[in-house]
């Protein structure tokens, strides 16, 4: 007898959170096969597409093209096993139903072998391991049965008893009182938004599978702090004690800054407010990942900026002599590149990252060095794993591979996370200097301007010079200044003179 199994969004790589569906490669009643891509999904690193674990008859969608879905919320659900083509849908198969799902889902102590474990592109499948169930508190379990019913309904179940039933509203469980074991969040999106907001995870009870607390959850309570707040300014503006109407004003007021993180427009401004010919561009995908990204950094590291300015001639002409040679061409990023490799060597302290829990920087005995690449979906930082264990052959190929990944979206997660150190060659845009902001988690970054030629002084006399100004970017928490311009200044004499190179070769 045939089996419905649902298919979740699976987790796509480090921090990410949600997803978006692009474009549906299967329709409703298509028959798929174990690990063949159903969906091409979006999120804020790469272009995905994800496989499905489960070979049988797709029963049923969940989602549009251009919808944003959370990790963990179901994509489709896939009929397998004997009598599966019974599961064929009679109706127009673009339709995406939801019956299959309501239905027909697999008990929670079936064992589901048919499937595989891993659901990325290339990194190959297995059977899934046995999933443990969540450990839900006693106080808990009748909301997580309310939750579980039609989402149309908006009612919750009434036990025997109302004492520590939640409450339902607009879609939103809440929970009576704070219940003590695991808060169920995977997102760390979810956890700082509830954090920098004083809101307390565990007054809640989520709407997401399993009573996941998503962030729709979190900015629904924080709309309706707000809410409350303005109802307490309304009934004290009416008090005839200016006191109370002060203090009431004032709760309102900060209800709303709480909530301001959470709501979409700023507090006051209207769609129908917005001047005609102004335009909001929703913080959403690659710009909104590095709009959290450079705030994080800012926010948390105490970054410091030098810089110097270097004849690059004899770079330039070395490269030259390379190309010359039979051979693949060498790029100039792969040289700057190498000779970041070894000043790290010298350097140690700037390849490192500092962990804010322990209270401790985590220095690294490896070098992924990351780069930036401008993309038509955005800025995005592709990483070159090993870049000290490679050659300036092997690092121009990796460069030119990983940049036209870049190009065209297919770059993976792990393509583009786990570095220590980033390589920012501005100066492809025609500027000399920058102040870069550290790519965080990192604890340093090289900016590399334009080469242009000069007025300069060589060897006492004044020539023109193919001049370039480095900078470098670092977090005064690893290093004091001195490292950092001992850094630059080797960066800068192996720019100017590369047979220093040779010493560490």
């Amino acid at each position: 007898m045939a089996q419905v199994l649902e298919f979740k969004l699976p987790d796509l790589g480090e921090g990410l959170t949600e997803a978006e569906i692009v474009r549906w490669l299967v329709q409703v009643g298509d028959v798929v096969a174990v690990d063949q891509p159903v969906v091409e999904v979006e999120t804020a690193k790469a272009m995905v597409e994800v496989p499905c674990p489960y070979g049988g008859v797709v029963t049923a969608r969940f989602g549009e093209e251009g919808a944003e879905l959370p990790v963990g919320a179901p994509l489709l659900t896939v009929a397998v096993g004997e009598g599966a083509e019974g599961h064929r849908p009679a109706a127009d198969p673009g339709t995406d139903g939801g019956a299959a799902r309501a239905g027909e889902q697999p008990g929670a102590g079936e064992r589901r072998s048919e499937g595989s474990g891993n659901v990325l592109v290339g990194y190959g499948t297995s059977e899934a391991p046995a999933r443990r169930r969540r450990v839900r508190p006693q106080g808990g379990a009748s909301g997580a049965a309310a939750g579980s019913g039609t989402a149309g309904s908006g009612t919750a179940g009434a036990g025997p008893s109302g004492a520590g039933v939640p409450g339902r509203a607009n879609g939103r469980v809440r929970a009576a009182e704070p219940v003590d074991g695991p808060v169920p969040v995977i997102s760390p999106l979810v956890r700082r938004l509830a954090r920098e907001n004083d809101l307390d995870l565990r007054e809640l009870t989520g709407s997401g599978p399993d009573g996941l607390i998503l962030r729709a959850d979190v900015e629904y309570a924080l709309r309706a702090a707000a809410a409350q707040g303005g109802r307490a300014a309304r009934e004290a503006g009416a008090h005839p004690d200016g006191t109370v109407r002060e203090q009431a004003l004032a709760a309102t007021a900060g209800a709303t800054a709480t909530a301001g993180a959470a709501v979409t427009e700023p507090a006051g401004v209207a769609g129908s407010a917005v001047p005609p010919g102004d335009v909001r561009i929703p913080l959403k995908g690659v710009r909104g990942a590095v709009a959290d990204k450079l705030a994080r950094s800012r926010r948390e590291i105490p970054d410091a900026t030098c810089w110097v300015d270097a004849d690059a001639t004899e770079l330039m002409r070395a490269r030259a002599a390379m190309n010359a040679a039979s051979g693949p061409k060498i790029s100039l990023v792969a040289l700057l590149a190498r000779i970041c490799t070894a000043a790290l060597a010298r350097f140690p302290e700037l390849n490192s990252t500092v962990d804010t829990q322990a209270r401790e920087i985590v220095r690294f005995d490896h070098v992924h060095l990351g780069f930036a690449a401008q993309t038509d979906r955005g800025l995005v930082v592709p990483v070159v794993r090993d870049a000290h264990a490679r050659d300036a052959e092997a690092l121009t190929s990796e460069f030119a591979r990983l940049t036209e990944a870049a190009r065209a979206g297919r770059l993976t997660p792990g393509e583009l996370t786990g570095g220590t150190f980033t390589l920012n060659n501005y100066g492809v845009f025609g500027v000399d200097g920058s102040t870069p902001i550290v790519n965080h988690p990192e604890a340093a970054m090289l900016g590399v301007g334009r080469i242009v030629p000069k007025p300069w002084v060589h060897e006492g006399e004044l020539a023109v010079r193919q001049v370039v100004q480095l900078s470098l970017t670092f977090d005064h928490r690893v290093c004091d200044g001195g490292t950092a311009g001992g850094f630059l200044r080797y960066v800068a004499d192996c720019v100017e003179q590369p047979a220093v190179l040779l010493r560490t070769l």
